[in-house]
């Protein structure tokens, strides 16, 4: 796909199939799509998310997204906040919170333990959880992480940080199939994994 007839639908396309999943073909198939909508329309599209990259923040308390320093979830009162769920990303957090089955606070690691791909506990939020933990008022957490290999072994090793601490840690039932990401899963099977979570154990 080397002959664009023009240079600026060619800028366009390179930059469109940066996306995850967005392919030359489908970014040339948007790019043409733009191209014929509204000039106000397009630069509502591209203002958005201009807008979304300048002043989206990530939460000081939990690092979900958030338009504030500290997001609605962490802000509400009524949420139980000595109940923490443990998640991976923040389309965690959207899933779970679609089950309208959870009524605590969230913690975003920002992924999980992977070796092969050189992530390390450094690389994630864990610090700032076990933090969380030490200044009390935690009774419970909900290690909602994928099933899966890496997601065994963070759950694992931030079990053994947390060791120390009077505390319940739980994993969300496994009525998710081994190796499914939280935000595929539908939400009636999701909703029962929260409320059917079980207590972690490790071996010291």
């Amino acid at each position: 796909m080397d002959n664009f007839p023009s240079k600026l639908v060619e800028n366009a396309v390179n930059e469109l199939s940066r996306l995850p999943g967005i392919g030359k073909k489908t970014a040339l198939r948007l790019a043409l799509h733009l191209l014929k909508q509204e000039e106000i329309a397009v630069e509502n599209f591209g203002n958005s998310v201009i807008k979304m990259r300048k002043e989206c923040k990530f939460c000081e308390q939990c690092h979900n997204i958030s338009d504030h320093d500290v997001c609605e979830i962490c802000n509400n009162q009524k949420r139980n906040h000595s109940f923490i769920c443990v998640v991976e990303d923040v389309r965690d957090v959207m899933a779970i919170e679609n089950t309208s089955q959870f009524n605590g606070v969230y913690h975003v690691l920002g992924g999980i333990i992977s070796p092969i791909e050189g992530i390390g506990p450094s690389d994630l939020t864990i610090n700032s959880l076990i933090e969380k933990v030490a200044k009390g008022g935690i009774t419970e957490i909900i290690m909602a992480l994928p099933a899966t290999i890496e997601g065994d072994t963070t759950i694992f090793y931030i079990s053994k940080q947390l060791k120390l601490y009077d505390i319940m840690i739980s994993t969300i039932a496994r009525g998710i199939a081994v190796g499914d990401n939280l935000e595929y899963t539908d939400e009636i099977t999701l909703g029962r994994s929260i409320i059917n979570r079980t207590p972690y154990s490790f071996s010291s």
